[in-house]
């Protein structure tokens, strides 16, 4: 692991556990947890191979993979990889820091047709390594693939900085929502949906 992601350094030893819970008694009580799903769905052909980076418990990749798409989720906590596992058989989950990812190497050869970075993941991973990770995602998608990338903008990483990272690695700008059911972004927006392209 290239540093300590703030996933495991700004939360005390049991918040994996506390958060594969919630997800759970979220979707046990009926709550809507497709939204970041149905928009990727929108985006890509039948049967699309999509990365479902920083998947946590496996929603928005579980999701994904019941509309019929071959999903690969991978996430740094092995928690949470165990919860995807158990409760949403299907896709492949895999354990890998985003700032290192080498699916390759873990048997997952072929590039993607799509990625998706939900859930504030942005924010989570060690500090220094968000170009890293945006430059890794991209490196996994075929020419003219996409990422899908939203986060709140009160969680440490400015958008200005995003977009630099973005651009560095070789990711073009498409579309900016303020929320995943496309709302229109506008400077007092607290969060960003972001679609960001790789060239053909």
């Amino acid at each position: 692991m290239s540093a300590t992601p703030r996933w495991f350094s700004d939360h005390a030893a049991d918040h994996s556990a506390w958060y594969i819970d919630r997800f759970r008694k979220m979707a046990a009580d009926g709550a809507d947890l497709a939204g970041e799903a149905r928009m990727v769905d929108a985006m890509v052909a039948r049967g699309a191979r999509i990365l479902d980076a920083g998947c946590g418990p496996g929603r928005v990749g579980a999701e994904l993979a019941a509309r019929g798409h071959h999903v690969v989720g991978v996430d740094v906590d092995p928690e949470l990889i165990a919860a995807a596992e158990a409760d949403h058989p299907g896709p492949r989950w895999l354990v890998a820091d985003l700032a290192e990812l080498d699916l390759a190497a873990l048997g997952e050869p072929e590039p993607f047709d799509a990625a998706v970075i939900a859930g504030n993941v942005m924010a989570f991973v060690a500090p220094g390594t968000e170009p890293a990770v945006l430059s890794r995602v991209a490196a996994h998608l075929r020419p003219d693939g996409f990422v899908v990338i939203g986060f709140g903008l009160d969680r440490g990483y400015p958008l200005d900085d995003f977009d630099a990272h973005a651009r560095a690695a070789g990711l073009l700008h498409e579309h900016r929502f303020a929320t995943w059911d496309l709302r229109p972004f506008a400077d007092e927006a607290d969060f960003a949906v972001t679609v960001l392209r790789r060239p053909r």
